[in-house]
């Protein structure tokens, strides 16, 4: 048991986990001698009769230790007291949506002959989904002593779960904690009258509730034209709804938007609050209290250069008394840093700045020095100067005719643009010089074995030229092709009648996708127990034993699909390792696991998992298979 949900009249509702099954479940726990310990556990086991998704099941009664339990299924949800107390009344297509699906739940515990007993807005739960999901079949009227309900309080309920999808207020003959609706006259206000913009057909349908109301028996049923909707039975009030509802698509998503977030996490958002100003100190009127003995002091101690209080100063005027700051006792709370002087136990405090520091001065950029200057220049300082005093060797020319001191290709005379003004080499100039020889050096050699090689008859890189691939017949005739002559019939041996829509399974096989095979509308999905059965699927026959190398299935939703392969006819659900599996929606691609062709006579596809339809239900559809492989 992991939490104790409630705790009233001698009961407790837990929520547990179970143990064994991996899940939580819901558990109501009294003493067994408690007068509602007979009727509880009978309530429990009448409510397993019904076996619908949309009641949470009776898992296990029984009384031990001197303690009587039943334990349900969980159910997550908002409840319909939360919904319509939180968010207010629900529109009038989706308040009718609502009751509809719990009208239609309802008859078929009716047609097992099971009662709810105590259909209130507590007990009708809706997911994050939109689905419906009712609580307390039988068992909560039993842990409130009720006696076993009957068919005409469960319509009341109905007609009162209306009322308040509509209102927000509850009519109903059961208790709730919902406001009770108002009366005139003794007797419950239409719904129209409660709140402006509800329907006439929906009103009608809360009229024709009064009359047939066991409260109003001995007035008769009151008339209204020649409408009467028929609230006869829970099925009765399901197709009236339903019938107002119209087109139900996207009712469910439109029931889950107006769920609340009430169990949220939202963000707060916090009011922005404006920066401080800078602190000022020409205001500040803080005084300084100065030690005892500096203010007891003779005033003959007082330091030379300063006049005495009540002396004339140097102008002639007489020196200004300085006032003494009062005495301060109390001072404001300041944020320091205790300082301890060196030769006496004084302590000083050093306080934050009254103003904020200067900004840094700036940083200055640093001069632009240019890749290449071009500028005045200057001869090449390893050189050295000749014995012509021009720059140059003596060796390299004595011919004074010649431009002397500076680079032979320089026509101007002037100084080697390698050098600026200051002497100093420009970088980069001659690895930039250097990098281009070398780049042009490899392009004319990249160019020459190019040609080389292509003049040889070889490839670009000197390879030999690969040979035109020619398709031999062998090669042809080994690849796969498209059987024919397959049929295929409906394949479910674990069903009851044995048959799974036989009549529309050729579809599959008329290379027409706009033609499809669809399985029953099943209300769980396919799996292992608690599941209904396995899978179900489609048995091809080959006509002969064949080598089978991929089979292509066209789907309509997610489902996944198996591949087994036998040599007779089988009977029996296909169990063991598949011979291909695949899973998703489109077209899948079956290929046998280890990459060859499979022999086989018969195949089957088996669907393990079938894609969710509206309301909650299963259902696949297939519109094509083709078998692809050759003759064994």
């Amino acid at each position: 048991m992991i939490d104790l949900l409630s705790e009233s009249g001698g009961g407790r509702f837990w929520r547990a986990h179970d143990a064994v099954l991996e899940r939580f479940v819901a558990l109501h726990v009294i003493d067994a001698d408690d007068p509602r310990a007979p009727g509880l556990v009978e309530a429990a086991r009448t409510s397993a009769a019904v076996v619908d998704p949309r009641i949470l099941r009776v898992l296990d009664a029984a009384e031990e230790d001197d303690r009587c339990f039943v334990v349900n299924e969980w159910g997550t949800g908002t409840s319909l007291d939360i919904l319509v107390t939180h968010a207010g009344p629900l529109g009038p297509r989706r308040a009718a949506w609502l009751v509809a699906d719990v009208a239609d739940a309802i008859a078929g515990a009716h047609a097992v002959g099971v009662t709810h007993g105590r259909l209130n807005p507590e007990n009708v739960l809706i997911d994050r989904y939109g689905s419906v999901r009712l609580i307390g079949m039988c068992v909560d009227a039993a842990l409130h002593g009720l006696p076993p309900g009957d068919v005409q309080g469960d319509l009341e309920d109905l007609g009162g779960l209306l009322y308040c999808a509509l209102t927000g207020v509850w009519p109903g003959p059961s208790g709730s904690i919902v406001p009770a609706a108002p009366r005139e006259n003794g007797a419950f206000l239409s719904p129209r009258q409660v709140r402006a913009g509800v329907p006439k057909p929906l009103d009608l349908v809360w009229r024709e509730f009064e009359c047939t109301g066991e409260h109003h028996h001995g007035h008769g049923r009151r008339m209204f034209g020649v409408e009467h909707p028929d609230v006869s039975s829970a099925r009765g009030i399901a197709d009236e709804l339903l019938a107002f509802v119209g087109d139900p698509t996207g009712m469910p998503e439109s029931l889950a938007q107006a769920i609340p977030p009430v169990n949220e996490l939202r963000p707060v958002w916090l009011p922005s609050v404006e920066d401080p100003l800078p602190h000022d100190s020409s205001r500040d009127d803080i005084p300084v209290v100065r030690p005892a003995q500096e203010r007891d002091e003779p005033e003959g101690d007082e330091p030379e250069g300063e006049p005495a209080a009540g002396q004339a100063d140097a102008g002639g005027e007489p020196a200004r008394e300085p006032a003494s700051p009062p005495d301060v006792t109390d001072l404001p709370t300041e944020a320091g840093m205790p300082v301890f002087g060196e030769d006496d136990d004084e302590v000083q405090w050093l306080r934050t700045r009254s103003t904020p520091p200067p900004p840094p001065p700036p940083f200055e950029d640093p001069p632009e020095r240019p890749l290449f200057a071009d500028g005045v220049r200057r001869p090449r300082p390893d050189l050295g100067p000749g014995p012509a005093g021009n720059g140059w060797p003596a060796s390299v020319t004595d011919d004074p005719a010649s431009p002397t001191g500076y680079w032979p290709w320089e026509e101007d005379g002037s100084p080697s643009s390698d050098f600026e003004a200051t002497g100093e080499i420009v970088p980069g100039r001659s690895w930039l010089r250097l990098a281009l020889g070398v780049a042009v050096a490899l392009l004319l050699l990249v160019g020459i074995a190019v040609a080389f090689n292509l003049g040889r008859g070889r490839t670009v890189l000197g390879g030999d030229p690969d040979e035109e691939p020619t398709s031999s017949p062998s090669a042809s005739a080994s690849q796969a092709s498209v059987l024919r002559d397959v049929t295929a019939t409906d394949f479910d041996p674990l069903g009851t009648d044995g048959e799974e829509n036989p009549g529309s399974v050729p579809d599959v096989l008329d290379g027409r996708v706009s033609t499809t095979w669809r399985t029953s509308t099943y209300k769980d999905q396919l799996g292992p127990p608690p599941g209904l059965k396995t899978g179900v699927g489609i048995l091809l026959d080959l006509g002969e034993p064949r080598q089978v190398s991929e089979v292509d299935v066209r789907l309509l939703g997610a489902t996944t699909v198996e591949l087994h392969a036998y040599d007779e006819p089988p009977t029996q659900a296909p169990t063991g390792r598949p011979l291909a599996r695949a899973e998703g929606a489109d077209q899948l691609t079956l290929t046998p696991t280890d990459g060859t062709s499979a022999p086989a006579r018969y195949l089957v596809l088996w669907l393990t998992s079938l894609p969710e339809v509206d309301g909650g239900d299963f259902r696949a559809e297939i519109a094509e298979v083709v078998v692809r492989g050759e003759r064994a």
